[in-house]
């Protein structure tokens, strides 16, 4: 097939899909064909870049992160609504609206919790997305909103300029994953839907908010260049024929309707897959609003009506300490059932240590407890009146759990880790670490195979994979197939990788792989390093005070020396293999930023190293040299705004040479 006709055919197919998963909750693709095509797109595209169409399902996954948020001035002001908040204060707003409007018609919609943007279309194609801000300047966030699969990038039959209004959200169900996510991994979490949101949304990486899947529901139109409409539902029926994802609505004409659409909406709150906090209440036609036009602040037209948080009270009955993925000791509160929200909550994260202490939180205490963004059983704090006399204040255990290890706070947060090497708890992620590409390389070791090797009891610890036989590898594939044979192949290979890289496969706290390259050239042999004291360890370039006791600790660990004896008696590499004979870069700090032609980033940082220099990730006065390659950004002016020296390819290839 002509690889244009091939382009239109993959990107025309990859956006149906996606209209009908992401906005009709209707899958018509197999997620393993979908991710077969877009694949095929992406071929097609990188051989071919003046095919890619604007609205390319390739552009999803977030392009360049940008430096700052350009400013916008909307071009119809995004205004905010007034808020009531009892049946009384909004029946005075009908009141008023129905002193100048004949029979008044409303809609009633539900008030999405999130972050309020505007999206412009010029010819069909979506071509800028703008915050709120402040209802007249907005920030330019086109490149994050490009990665909301539900935003339509290209609209049929649209006319000429189009600006509609929307509610960016994260779903529940992705904020209660990101959260735990986060809090496995000793990271604050976000208070709500709301705040993770914004957050995603206002990254400067537009990669960042592609994995935070947000969503959007548009909920008015702004502008529309060559149609007139009568009513805001008729406008909303139309926006959904353009194939936008339309907030849901109710037309009411009396006030007992609107109370009980508004008490309907709250009953089924539970049941969305998105956070509100109340119901919105608009005149339906659109040449009444104009008549009755806006204050200084709101519209006369319309009003948002907000529920009240559901806080109630319960007894903590124990404190269960869970261990994450990351090592991380999560203590969970064990409640007496209350309903919350439309379901029984029986337990609720206390996050940390420190939450706990700041509350005062104990065994035995009644405590108040609500939702966090309607989806989060959280405490809000104790009720001291209602305190048993025994109850005594809670700390986190000193051993894991888990494994018995010894824990320890991080020295940068307030998250307790498992220091144990081979916990059970952290076994599937720190095998997935050990076997990545900056670690041992092995190739092949996929999450599902290392989910079935740990299942059988095939491995304990990450090096038990290389006392892995063919017969128990192929036990997990289907007979004849070659694949266990690579897998024993690459993991033997892996076995002289250099002593840089099982460093930083070991996992240890503050140790990446440009730590691990430093270590291994100051030690020369696992063994060194193992001994070495912190003392010693802090006279190595770029290696502190907390890193160094981070390493003492690790190998101090029965766990991690019996995981190095293991390794040992694999014959796995514990010796430097890099030897610097020409170090015409000693003394010297690179920065690269922008793309390279000749080489990889990472290529290029290891001739650097391989000189006896030093590759860094971030500009500063201590900075020798930028090597600046194409679409070089903030990194590239902050090296001349320090008059630091800048190479680009050629003279960077000149000093190799």
């Amino acid at each position: 097939m002509d690889p244009k006709e091939e382009v239109i055919r993959l990107t025309e197919a990859l956006n149906e899909a996606n209209y009908c998963y992401y906005v009709l909750d209707d899958p018509t693709m197999q997620d393993y064909e979908y991710d077969r095509l877009l694949r095929r797109l992406e071929e097609l595209e990188a051989a071919h870049p003046e095919l890619a169409a604007p609205d390319s399902p390739t552009r999803r996954v977030g392009g360049m992160a940008l430096s700052q948020f350009e400013k916008v001035e909307h071009p119809v002001p995004l205004e905010s609504l007034q808020d009531v908040f009892s049946l009384e204060e909004l029946a005075e707003f009908t009141d008023r609206v129905a002193q100048s409007v004949a029979a008044p018609e409303y809609t009633v919609e539900p008030k999405v919790d999130g972050l309020s943007v505007a999206l412009e279309y010029v010819d069909g194609v979506f071509v800028r997305g703008a915050t709120r801000g402040d209802g007249r300047i907005g920030e330019d966030v086109t490149e994050n909103l490009r990665t909301v699969r539900s935003i339509p990038m290209k609209l049929e039959n649209a006319p000429h300029r189009l600006i509609v209004r929307g509610e960016v959200f994260m779903p529940k169900s992705v904020f209660a994953k990101l959260n735990e996510a986060r809090e496995e991994a000793g990271e604050s979490v976000f208070a709500n839907p709301r705040n993770a949101a914004a957050g995603s949304l206002r990254q400067l990486d537009p990669k960042i908010a592609a994995k935070r899947r947000l969503d959007i529901l548009i909920f008015n139109l702004q502008l529309c260049e060559g149609r007139d409409f009568a009513t805001h539902s008729e406008t909303l029926d139309y926006l959904r024929s353009l194939k936008f994802k339309v907030i849901p609505y109710t037309l009411c004409t009396g006030q007992g309707e609107i109370d009980a659409q508004i008490a309907a909406v709250d009953e089924n709150r539970g049941t969305l897959s998105y956070d509100i906090d109340g119901a919105v209440v608009k005149l339906n036609d659109l040449s009444a609003r104009q008549k009755l036009g806006s204050t200084a602040k709101f519209p006369r037209w319309a009003a948002a009506y907000k529920y009240p948080p559901e806080i109630k009270e319960t007894v903590l009955r124990e404190i269960v300490v869970q261990v994450g993925r990351t090592g991380v000791l999560t203590p969970k509160a064990v409640v007496d059932p209350v309903r919350l929200a439309g379901t029984t909550v029986t337990n609720a994260t206390l996050h940390n240590q420190d939450f706990i202490t700041e509350k005062d939180i104990r065994i035995g205490d009644t405590v108040r407890i609500r939702k966090a963004g309607e989806i989060i059983p959280e405490i809000l704090g104790v009720v001291p009146e209602k305190r048993p006399a025994d109850a005594v204040p809670y700390l986190l255990p000193t051993c894991c759990p888990v494994c018995g290890a010894p824990v320890e706070r991080d020295e940068d947060g307030a998250a307790t880790r498992c220091t144990g090497a081979e916990c059970p708890a952290q076994l599937s992620r720190n095998i997935a670490h050990f076997v990545s590409r900056d670690a041992m390389d092995i190739d092949g070791l996929g999450d599902a195979i290392v989910e079935q090797l740990i299942q059988s009891g095939h491995i304990q610890s990450p090096a038990d994979l290389y006392f892995l036989t063919l017969e128990q590898l192929s036990s997990l594939w289907k007979k004849g197939d070659k694949a266990p044979k690579k897998l024993l192949a690459s993991i033997e290979a892996s076995k002289e990788n250099d002593l840089s890289k099982l460093i930083y496969a070991l996992g240890i706290r503050q140790v990446g792989a440009k730590a691990g390259k430093v270590l291994a050239q100051a030690f020369g042999t696992l063994d060194a390093l193992m001994e070495a004291d912190e003392e010693r360890l802090t006279q190595v370039p770029d290696v502190g005070a907390i890193t160094a006791r981070s390493i003492v600790s690790w190998f101090r660990s029965g766990q991690s020396r019996h995981m190095v004896e293991r390794l040992r008696q694999a014959g796995v590499n514990f010796v430097s293999k890099v030897e610097i004979t020409d170090r015409r870069f000693e003394g010297k700090t690179f920065v690269l930023t922008g793309a390279l032609s000749r080489f990889t980033r990472e290529e290029a940082e290891e001739k650097i190293e391989l000189y006896g220099g030093k590759a860094s990730g971030s500009v500063s006065k201590k900075t020798s040299y930028v090597v600046a390659g194409e679409a070089a950004g903030s990194k590239l002016r902050k090296a001349n705004e320090l008059g630091i020296p800048v190479l680009n390819e050629e003279e960077f290839l000149e000093m190799l040479q």
